[in-house]
């Protein structure tokens, strides 16, 4: 798979809805962020996880995410962002991915502390 994005790049996050642990946190899903880097092509550890260890490699990127984007009641610096590396099939272009404004819920994450 070639990569999509570039560095610069505006991205959302897909809501995939796969269960288990996806490196994909929920807090981040349906929200956009800016490609800072492209980190090279990788199997996909969703797949190697469940032991097929063949198959295409797919692009994974370093993804910046405003704190204040993420979380109502941040307090720190405007400019504090989160860093992410993602893989390319949880991404869309921005202008292709409208958001509907909720953040991604999922029950299990709350019941171990997390947060949309």
């Amino acid at each position: 798979m070639r990569p999509r994005f570039d560095a610069g790049d505006r991205v959302s996050v897909l809501e995939l809805g796969k269960p288990g642990h996806v490196r994909t946190p929920f807090y981040v899903r349906r929200r956009e962020g800016v490609v800072l880097h492209r980190c090279g092509s990788y199997l996909n550890p969703e797949e190697l996880s469940v032991g097929k260890v063949c198959g295409p490699v797919v692009p994974l990127y370093r993804v910046g995410f405003a704190m204040t984007d993420l979380w109502d009641d941040y307090r720190g610096s405007p400019a504090d962002m989160l860093c992410l590396e993602l893989y390319d099939h949880w991404l869309a272009p921005a202008a292709a991915a409208p958001l509907d404004g909720e953040p991604a819920r999922d029950d299990e994450a709350f019941e171990h502390g997390g947060r949309p």
